[in-house]
């Protein structure tokens, strides 16, 4: 049911004109109420409710979600006219929807700084900003003009020569159907959401996490580098062999390489906007040129073009020093030898002595390119791979020659200069298929990069496929297989071999394959330097943030000098064959990843996985993403091994060393997921002996400014965590959740620092609740989560739980100690904590000592061990103690323990210790005077110690003793009770004053004359002699590991146990009181 309301003035006037349109319905749909309706409707709901108009001047009716006062006044204008005033308060904090869309419609993903200097200095960015651009020249050209490149004028003839039509053809299907699956993958990912500028690299790092993003980015940028230096050795390749081949050098590729790309690099640093007008010349330039292939093919159909290859025997002459193919001629004068002649011969005259091979083959002279309809085509299926220096010769022609006798002349034919086999001719292919991710790299610049990046980049790869698919075919139908494999032209007069098919002339391929070529060099050198940028403005990688910094008008200087420098190194390689599997390796790595980002996204589901391009699996994601791993190892195993580990060191380095990022990335729901799992998994069942580890819950205390009081207490923490489970480091707060919000969030962030200080991995907690008490409990019943919960809790021990003022502490301290048996927790107390190592001490020697009273589960077994796995304690030597019983064999029980010592695999000393027989009767007796006397004396403190001296001096000459421990008035002097007893004064449990008479001198002798509790000397006696024992035995051990004594069934003696366990442990340094957890946790089987 809607709500309507109605509109009016103040004083009961309406006046539609102020209410038309005016009015923002609550509800979403209703429409703006008439008048008539309007008043109908207010008067049938029983009342008018007034709501301010915009524009008008009357203030706003008193409303109580209105704050009215005079110091909200000026604030409360702006909500005038909005009649929003139920959601004022989230007004405050949260945008309204108006604003929001506003701000999302005006979004522009444009890259800050990007004009050009020429703009800046003549504020002309206005006037000379392009508009944006659409499919067809934001993206379907731009991949057409770095698809098309290099490989496809100077390698491809070649390719298809030495792997035959059906191999070539299976490559080009292999590389370009990899393409497509990359490229469905790439525009599902475009399309899910806003793609600022960036591109692949933005893409994979969003989706994949900054370690994989950064990986991945670097080897992309490191392909685009090396892409340009091939580029480069294209274009050089062009000049000096097919251009000027007069220009050439002693080392001339490295020579003219260098020039090319310091001219390049200049031309880039001048402004990249030279190279953006030059572009569409360069893209006319390779369109050109393909078309004019296609017009060769169509006339070779037609007539054949006249391009003669020379052929000795079977062999591929070097048409070059030669005029006719043959050994002599018939002129007016006679028989006259050639060049040819005198080449293989000594001597021109027709009995000169001359190569073997030469006298005993013909020399023939056939037509490099018989014509598509000429049916060379069934020659041309099959390849013919050769080894470095091989002859190229014509498979079908037989030729006269002595396998022993030895090549003479070989500079005279034409030869294999590489080796060549299947793998080497994927990887020297595939870089002629990338430039895919082009028009995602402009995505900045595009009208609607959702719709244009997948349906030009789609379009682009089937136009490219096509023409490739086309091209092998059509090179096999119409060209020779001998000039086929003949990959610099020098059998067709030094010629390009694609260009000797082209129309109308050759130089149409070589003239416009050099420019294109020089254009996707310039290409690279723009892109590359700033994918560096980008990638060092996300401070991902610490090393490569000297790289984020430009000139002032954005452009990346030092980038492009890191890029230029790389960019040298692969012209320092010199050929083109060599260069092009490496940068290969790169590409296959980040099209790799770009379909595993894909195939992630959709197989987790994530809510924010919506993307508009429709036409995507997850299957066809991991099937692109198995052909480029395939395609990787095909192109050569050992490069990529070497990707992978420089891929695999980058992660490393940036995971350790870089910067954290949260951007919603697919591994971080991978973590989730696989989280999920696992918890899942655990909670199948309670882990197995040989499985448990400490999964410590370690409780700090926080002062008034939050900080941690016991950070010793962490660093123990980090000791004990050589079993690598669990750790949560938790405190507690008193208060209401609400009111002590802040101060939570600031004591969660002291934990966190220190927890980083002492590098301890692990999570924090903080709970508020109205006491201590129950705060720790909550900790202790909540902490954790399905299967991964705490099984051992470290606390620290009271330390001054003797004053008055401190009463609640140890009563919280032993309640602590109840809930974690009763929950079958473990339980670590270490005592004087404040003494215990920090992470960065040393002990260069000393002993770790067990005392082993009760058998715990082996917890005392195994913490020294795990504190012996850290540095702090590694040179410490292991001692375990135990007690002998008035009953037992004390040899046999060592020789027991040993062995069982020996199967646990645990290196330690053993000593069993013999029971002393003696009750400590006087000890026990002050302690429960003490204890009676507080509950009865309700004085103040000066009173309380007077009394309690009166109490000493009584007791200490004639203390009562039992038969079996006979005690002299000296022992009882010399006894810790009597050192204690001044401490005891210190404290009152605050309980209500006794009814009157309970302070006379008669309750007070009463106190005098009372025996112990037969119990309590027993504990007494036990915790007195253990402890002078110890202090014996271990009073130079770095640490003592003792049984920690279950707490009293009744409270009431609450108060006694404390004393108990301080005197078990009086003179110790550092003590740590172990309490098992009731199961066993560790086995002697494997």
């Amino acid at each position: 049911m809607s709500q309507r309301f109605t509109v009016s003035k103040s004083d009961g006037e309406r006046r539609p004109s102020d209410i038309q349109g005016e009015v923002n319905q609550l509800f979403e749909g209703d429409e703006p109420a008439t008048g008539s309706s309007a008043e109908a409707d207010g008067s049938a709901a029983g009342g008018e409710v007034l709501v301010v108009l915009k524009g008008d001047s009357i203030p706003k009716e008193s409303s109580p979600f209105i704050n009215s006062s005079d110091a909200a006044a000026e604030k409360s204008q702006q909500y005038d006219g909005k009649n929003m005033a139920l959601f004022e308060e989230e007004m405050d904090t949260s945008p309204m929807v108006s604003s929001l869309l506003s701000s999302l419609a005006n979004y522009s993903n444009l890259p800050q700084g990007s004009k050009e200097h020429e703009e800046a200095e003549n504020n002309e960015a206005e006037s000379s900003r392009k508009k944006p651009l659409g499919t067809l020249m934001g993206v379907y050209m731009p991949c057409i003009q770095n698809i098309f490149g290099v490989i496809l004028f100077l390698r491809m003839t070649w390719l298809v020569g030495i792997g035959g039509v059906v191999g070539t053809f299976v490559i080009v299907t292999m590389c370009c159907t990899t393409n497509m699956l990359t490229a469905i993958s790439m525009s599902a990912i475009a399309t899910n959401g806003v793609v600022p500028a960036g591109g692949s690299y933005y893409m994979i790092s969003r989706s994949l996490g900054p370690e994989f993003g950064g990986a991945v980015g670097i080897c992309f940028y490191l392909g685009t580098t090396f892409a340009g230096a091939m580029y480069i050795l294209g274009a050089i390749e062009l000049l000096l062999i097919y251009i000027a081949p007069q220009a050439a050098l002693l080392n001339n590729m490295r020579v003219y390489g260098t020039i090319l790309l310091t001219s390049m690099a200049t031309v880039v640093f001048v402004g990249v906007k030279y190279v953006n007008k030059l572009a569409l010349v360069f893209l006319a330039c390779v369109i050109l040129s393909i078309l004019a292939v296609y017009a060769g093919v169509i006339k070779t159909g037609i007539d054949a073009p006249d391009f003669p290859v020379c052929l000795l025997g079977n062999r591929t002459l070097i048409w070059k020093t030669f005029d006719v193919c043959s050994k002599t001629v018939e002129t007016a004068n006679g028989t006259v030898t050639t060049q040819l002649w005198r080449m293989f011969c000594d001597s021109p005259f027709l009995n000169a002595t001359c190569d073997k091979y030469f006298t005993s083959n013909n020399v023939t002279q056939i037509q490099g390119i018989p014509g598509v309809a000429s049916g060379i085509l069934s020659e041309n299926l099959f390849g013919t791979y050769y080894e470095k220096g091989d002859l190229i010769a014509r498979t079908n022609m037989d030729s006269v020659e002595d396998q022993d006798d030895p090549l003479t002349n070989a500079n005279r034919y034409v030869l294999a200069d590489i080796a060549s086999f299947f793998t080497l001719l994927v990887g020297i292919y595939f870089p002629s298929v990338t430039g895919i991710m082009a028009g995602s790299n402009r995505s900045g610049d595009l009208r609607d990069a959702q719709k244009s990046i997948p349906v030009g980049t789609i379009a682009a790869i089937t136009t490219t496929s096509f023409v490739y698919m086309s091209s092998v075919i059509l090179f096999g139908a119409c060209i020779d297989g001998v000039v086929l494999r003949d990959k610099f032209g020098e059998g067709v007069h030094g010629n390009l071999v694609i260009g000797t098919l082209a129309w109308p002339s050759p130089w149409v391929i070589v003239i416009g394959s050099f420019f294109s070529t020089c254009g996707a060099g310039l290409q690279s050198l723009t892109g590359a330097p700033r994918l560096m940028q980008a990638i060092a403005k996300d401070g991902i990688v610490p090393a490569l943030r000297i790289f984020g910094h430009a000139k002032a008008n954005g452009e990346p200087t030092w980038s492009l000098l890191l890029t230029a420098c790389i960019c040298e190194i692969g012209i320092l390689i010199a050929s083109l064959d060599l260069v092009a599997p490496i940068l290969s390796m790169f590409f296959l790595m980040c099209y790799m990843f770009v379909n595993l980002a894909c195939a992630l996204q959709t197989l987790l589901r994530t809510p924010n996985w919506r993307p508009r391009f429709k036409f995507y699996h997850w299957a066809l994601s991991f099937l692109g993403m198995s052909l480029c791993l395939t395609l990787m190892f095909l192109c050569s195993w050992y490069y990529a091994i070497v990707a992978m580990v420089i891929a695999g060191s980058i992660y490393k380095y940036i995971e350790f060393a870089g910067a954290e990022k949260e951007w919603g990335d697919g591994i971080r729901g991978l973590s989730l997921s696989a989280a999920r799992y696992a918890l899942m998994r655990l909670e199948e069942g309670p882990p197995h002996t040989k499985n448990w580890r400490p999964q410590l819950l370690t409780l700090v205390s926080t002062d008034a400014e939050q900080n941690v009081e016991q950070p010793r207490l962490l660093s123990l923490t980090n000791q004990l965590k050589a079993g690598k489970g669990l750790t949560i480091v938790g405190t507690a707060l008193v208060g209401t959740f609400l009111e002590n919000y802040e101060q939570s969030q600031r004591a969660e962030q002291a934990l966190r620092k220190l927890m980083e200080t002492e590098k301890v991995k692990g999570f924090c907690q903080v709970t508020v609740s109205s006491n201590l008490r129950d705060a720790t409990s909550h900790l202790i019943q909540a902490s954790g989560l399905g299967g991964l919960k705490h099984n051992a809790v470290l606390v620290s021990w009271p330390r001054n739980w003797r004053q008055g003022d401190e009463h609640q502490t140890w009563r919280n301290f032993v309640e602590l100690v109840r809930e974690t048996t009763a929950a079958d927790l473990a339980l670590l107390v270490p005592k004087n904590v404040a003494a215990f190592p920090s992470n960065g001490e040393r002990f260069t020697e000393g002993h770790i000592d067990v005392w082993w009273i009760v058998h715990d589960g082996g917890m005392l077994m195994l913490l020294p061990f795990l504190l012996r796995q850290h540095k702090v304690w590694r040179k410490c030597k292991m001692r375990i103690f135990t007690v002998a019983q008035l009953d037992d064999n004390s040899i046999q029980m060592k020789k027991d323990l040993t062995t069982f010592l020996y199967h646990l695999r645990i290196d330690a000393m053993v000593e069993v210790i013999q029971k002393v027989e003696s009750y400590t009767y006087e000890k026990t007796l002050v302690m429960e005077q003490r204890s009676q006397m507080l509950k009865q004396i309700k004085m103040t403190r000066t009173e309380r110690e007077r009394e309690v001296q009166l109490i000493h001096d009584n007791t200490t000459p004639a203390s009562p003793a039992t038969p079996a421990t006979p005690l002299t008035p000296a022992e009882g002097v010399q006894s810790p009770g009597a050192q204690v007893q001044m401490t005891w004064t210190e404290k009152c449990d605050g309980e209500p004053a006794k009814p009157p008479g309970a302070a006379t001198p008669e309750g007070i002798k009463d106190l005098f004359n009372m025996k112990p509790n037969q119990s309590n000397v027993r504990r007494m006696h036990t915790a007195l002699r253990l402890n002078e024992v110890i202090i014996k035995k271990s009073s130079e051990a770095k640490l003592v590991l003792l049984n920690m004594p279950g707490p009293p069934k009744n409270r009431t003696g609450d108060e006694n146990y404390m004393e108990f366990l301080e005197v078990l442990t009086d003179g110790l340094n550092r003590v740590l009181l172990v309490r098992g957890g009731g199961r066993e946790v560790i086995t002697i089987y494997s």
